[in-house]
């Protein structure tokens, strides 16, 4: 297994990150369509080819062919049926969690959240929704779908291949500070979500030791899904009601 210094770790953390956000914050000022649709569709074709690249490239170097394998390095056979549950557990901890620390980090944060958005187009702000509602019916349901479609599978199947499979298992430092340090660094990452970062760490945190002690990265994929629809649902919900 090839690891991976504290240096290789940053890079490849923030750059394919660095590259969606710069891509969306330009073409965020010219675009035409939702703004959250055009994230998604940069996050396909940015932000998840170079994530899993990344591991193709590993698992080249490693086992001679490209495939996902250097994201189970290390990972164990387990029961779906464990995974689920210990996901849907921790999924209730994190719905706590969204209504007593979301709130407060939302409050301390207005000010700044208000002064950054109101210095962008109004797209920017995916909470806007009366200003998504002045987009046509179909566009929003293509938007909706492929929102989806990114939000509940795509993007969080990738990170977790990335962040709790990959990175976690390839970092020359193997402690059990590892999985929160790499949980730190993926909530920094989120650049887009700028002002969550105590919620998400506090929320993915037992995720990443959980899948970290099991072995079993598909923990920390289950969590992550559930996470995502759950506010996919609130948010589609919120478009087209």
């Amino acid at each position: 297994m090839n690891k991976i210094d504290t240096k290789g770790l940053v890079l490849r953390i923030f750059i394919p990150t660095i590259v969606l956000s710069v891509s969306y914050f330009i073409l965020g000022h010219f675009c035409s369509i939702p703004h959250i649709l055009l994230f998604c569709i940069l996050g396909t074709f940015a932000l998840v080819p170079i994530e899993l690249g990344i591991i193709l490239k590993a698992s080249k170097d490693e086992y001679g062919r490209y495939s996902f394998q250097s994201a189970f390095a290390g990972q164990e056979k387990g029961s779906i049926w464990e995974a689920l549950i210990i996901a849907f557990v921790l999924f209730g901890i994190a719905g706590l969690l969204s209504a007593f620390i979301a709130p407060i980090e939302n409050q301390v944060f207005t000010g700044i959240r208000s002064e950054m958005l109101d210095r962008l187009p109004r797209g920017f702000d995916w909470t806007d929704y009366a200003y998504l509602k002045t987009f046509s019916k179909p566009l929003l349901m293509i938007t909706c779908a492929y929102y989806g479609i990114f939000n509940v599978l795509i993007g969080p199947i990738t990170e977790e291949l990335f962040f709790r499979g990959y990175l976690t298992s390839h970092y020359e430092k193997q402690t059990p500070v590892t999985p929160a340090m790499i949980t730190v660094l993926f909530s920094l990452y989120h650049f887009w979500l700028p002002f969550n970062n105590a919620f998400r760490i506090l929320a993915f945190a037992p995720a990443a030791y959980a899948a970290y002690k099991k072995k079993n990265v598909c923990i920390s994929i289950y969590f992550h899904c559930l996470c995502n629809l759950f506010s996919t649902v609130g948010f589609i919900l919120a478009i087209l009601a």
